[in-house]
């Protein structure tokens, strides 16, 4: 069996959850032994498409009259595109018509969560299954490392006493950037880092505006990968990601894999996998949120929270991860027979 991992404009997407999630994908099909390409022209027995635009839907087209069946990734919802990047609203149409496309021809969907499962399952052009495989973490490249500490702390000036939190991801309204901050300001006695990058152009104008006048407290320092991100990872106090929409969210799975406490905000795609004062804390707003932070800095029980939050994620190991999609494309197979 030979998997074509078809993902369009990879350098676009890289520095995102989907770029990770095709990272994923080949190690944990290289952990299993099944063989891939990235190459739509080599000869392969399944397609597994991660895009959805116009060289997606080629690839699809193409599949479909030679007779090789398609799995398409289910990255992407209607639901998770609102609120993202600039003009949203225009790109809307456009962006639903392509997701209608590629589920309405897919022979089988996978998805992240049961969450995301049950959304696409309800939109009535899909007929194919559709099951939730999680996009997994690779916990080998999680493993503490304190020069990876020491990198972080050096690089943003940090003392000893300071209390950081962090967050991870793009300029989204969706992803609760603006919460963040709003928290921020709130809390002027910690540290609050947001890790990520995105050109003005695609970023709504009431993000910039936020972004410009955010409290000094706020430190946005781009896009970080390699040592000083991991060493946040581990370094920092709090996970704080207030996101409003996710079909998963990639970043609660690494701070779940460096036994960082984590806040979110409670929505329906964390259940059942997440759960408050368990593995994880949850709120609902600005000021929930900003009344929870202080008293989750000074709860002994966090640690035992990311220790559970670590012992969930280990069923979610790359090596896992590939045996299930293994099993996947062997279904895909029957059913196309």
């Amino acid at each position: 069996m030979k998997v074509l991992l078809y993902f369009q404009n990879q350098d676009t997407f890289k520095k995102s959850g989907i770029g990770r999630a095709l990272k994923h994908q080949i190690t944990a099909l290289t952990k299993n032994g099944i063989e891939y390409t990235l190459n739509p022209k080599d000869d392969f027995d399944i397609a597994h498409i991660n895009t959805y635009f116009g060289k997606s839907q080629k690839v699809l087209k193409k599949c479909k009259k030679r007779g090789i069946p398609v799995i398409v990734h289910g990255h992407s919802t209607f639901e998770d595109f609102r609120d993202s990047f600039r003009a949203w609203r225009m790109i809307e149409p456009y962006y639903d018509r392509c997701l209608k496309k590629m589920y309405s021809n897919a022979d089988y969907i996978i998805t992240p969560t049961p969450y995301s499962k049950k959304l696409i399952s309800n939109y009535s052009f899909v007929k194919c299954p559709v099951e939730d495989v999680s996009n997994g973490i690779n916990l080998e490249e999680y493993q503490i490392n304190e020069s990876d500490i020491d990198a972080f702390r050096k690089h943003f000036n940090l003392s000893k006493d300071d209390k950081v939190i962090i967050s991870i991801g793009w300029f989204f309204r969706r992803k609760g950037i603006d919460d963040f901050i709003e928290v921020a300001r709130k809390l002027p006695q910690y540290k609050f880092i947001w890790f990520g990058h995105q050109p003005k152009w695609q970023t709504q104008g009431k993000i910039l505006k936020i972004l410009k006048h955010r409290p000094e407290n706020v430190i946005m320092p781009g896009y970080i990968a390699g040592p000083i991100l991991k060493g946040a990872l581990h370094g920092a106090d709090l996970m704080f990601f207030p996101s409003r929409e996710e079909t998963e969210g990639i970043v609660v799975l690494e701070a779940m894999a460096t036994h960082l406490p984590i806040l979110v905000r409670d929505i329906p795609v964390y259940d059942p996998w997440l759960k408050d004062k368990d593995n994880c804390y949850k709120g609902k707003d600005i000021n929930d949120f900003a009344e929870q932070i202080p008293l989750i800095l000074n709860d002994e029980n966090r640690f035992k929270y990311a220790e559970k939050a670590y012992n969930d994620v280990q069923e979610k190991t790359l090596d896992q991860i590939g045996l299930k999609l293994c099993k996947a494309y062997k279904k895909v197979l029957e059913i196309k027979k």
